[in-house]
């Protein structure tokens, strides 16, 4: 079995490849001048590593815990596949990639979300209103926070009803249903690892909607700097993300 899985991760990691070099080909051009194709790359660079490990490390990890660190690397694929392609059309286009963004985001964060669910459900009993209250919370934020970049709708509506979508999640974590289930749960490394995560989606993710303020309320900025923020935020957050949880997991299976 961990041999099929290693080989399926290898022809996973080929496939990334095959789809880096074709976008490089354009993006190799005037790549050392133009640090926001640099972190374009080194971001794809680390999400298809990041991947490889959270897959090769799952079945090390008891059983509970695998369909954990499973999520965490199809995050980082997901958003390895987008940063491939990203990383071309900003070269080409010298502008911002928001389509593409925006659909790596509705993939991913959902289920860094969703996360603090199966964390939970690995541990103790919690219902499942808990998963539908943060899958529907994020699906709200980032379509609305596409609708405001993306033109579709009043910026400032959009960036309303995206903030409170974003704090109605931290209270959930914080405060409500989720919060109480991690407190109640007993185990040691799930808490911490709760606790962590629920951090990163306060502090981390509040790079979000700072840059988004900054480019549409705050005199703007531009879309090069304003991407060199979401990419170095993704690539904190996406990946530290997964490892928080890959330590709470090695932490509980070896006790």
């Amino acid at each position: 079995m961990i041999s099929k899985i290693k080989t399926t991760v290898i022809a996973a990691l080929g496939l990334f490849f095959v789809a880096g070099i074709t976008q490089a080909s354009a993006a190799t051009v005037n790549l050392q001048g133009d640090f926001t194709a640099q972190t374009f790359w080194l971001i794809s660079m680390a999400m298809v590593a990041s991947t490889a490990f959270f897959f090769l490390e799952r079945d090390r990890v008891a059983a509970k815990w695998k369909t954990s660190l499973t999520l965490a690397g199809i995050v980082t694929g997901v958003a390895a596949w987008h940063y491939m392609y990203m990383r071309g059309y900003w070269v080409e286009n010298q502008s911002s990639p928001v389509v593409l963004r925006y659909v790596d985001w509705l993939i991913t964060v959902p289920i860094l979300m969703v996360e603090f669910y199966i964390i939970l459900k690995a541990v103790t009993n919690v219902s499942s209103s808990v998963f539908w209250k943060l899958l529907i919370a994020s699906t709200i934020m980032l379509v609305f926070g596409y609708m405001g970049e993306s033109g579709m709708m009043n910026v400032m509506t959009a960036f309303v009803i995206g903030m409170a979508a974003w704090l109605y999640m931290i209270y959930e974590i914080f405060a409500g249903e989720a919060g109480q289930a991690s407190a109640n749960s007993g185990n040691g490394p799930a808490q911490t690892a709760f606790n962590a995560l629920r951090l990163i989606v306060t502090v981390g993710w509040a790079i979000y909607p700072i840059g988004y303020a900054v480019g549409y309320f705050g005199g703007g900025i531009d879309a090069g700097s304003l991407n060199v923020i979401y990419n170095f935020a993704d690539f904190v957050n996406k990946i530290a993300f997964g490892l928080i949880i890959y330590v709470a997991a090695t932490a509980d299976s070896n006790a």
